[in-house]
């Protein structure tokens, strides 16, 4: 009996292990790219807007990308280069990445230049800005582990996770746009299998 509950003990903590991890939620605009030496997988079907992360200290490259409108089916996308930040996760937190959003593509050009983006503890009004780093040297070994680090790939997630992030100026593009821009980002074969699910969908 007591060995059935010991083990029976073990296997219930060897299965709450990953609850301790922390989630760290990014808006559409801010992509992350990788942390640490472990790269991030996206597709046309599956944006990663969410990553759980054990607590520790950890090395992000982003990216910005954000589409405005500029007249009547006219849109334009608007990049960043790939940028490094440095974040900590503290235990039993979960966060949200935040920035201000430009109110027209000029100002955004400008944001692209210079990126600038604040980790926010989910449901506090006040983020830490977060410094850009130069990118980290990942082969020296003195970057944080990240091996526990698992990007956790939703694409119901991607609506609620715009809705809760820093306030967003202007209106927000309308769903054609959006998929226009998705359309553009795909590569030839996503844009194919998209065309096939539609069709089939019919």
């Amino acid at each position: 009996m007591r060995k059935n509950l010991l083990l029976s003990s073990i296997v219930a903590l060897f299965f709450s292990v990953p609850s301790i991890a922390e989630t760290v939620n990014f808006p559409e605009e801010i992509v992350p790219l990788q942390v640490g030496d472990k790269k991030i997988e996206h597709s046309f079907f599956n944006r990663v807007d969410e990553v759980e992360l054990t607590p520790g200290v950890y090395q992000f490259k982003l990216k910005y990308t954000d589409l405005y409108e500029q007249g009547y089916d006219e849109h334009q996308v608007i990049d960043s280069e790939p940028f490094w930040v440095t974040m900590t996760i503290a235990a039993n937190t979960d966060y949200d990445v935040v920035f201000n959003r430009a109110d027209n593509a000029v100002a955004a050009k400008v944001f692209a230049e210079a990126p600038q983006v604040s980790l926010q503890v989910k449901g506090e009004s006040l983020g830490i800005p977060l410094a850009i780093i130069p990118e980290p040297n990942l082969s020296s070994g003195a970057v944080s582990p990240v091996a526990t680090a698992a990007p956790a790939a939703s694409t119901t997630a991607i609506a609620s996770a715009t809705t809760a992030q820093a306030p967003v100026s202007g209106p927000a593009p309308n769903a054609a746009a959006m998929l226009d821009f998705w359309w553009q980002q795909a590569s030839v074969q996503e844009q194919q299998a998209f065309i096939d699910k539609v069709t089939k969908s019919k």
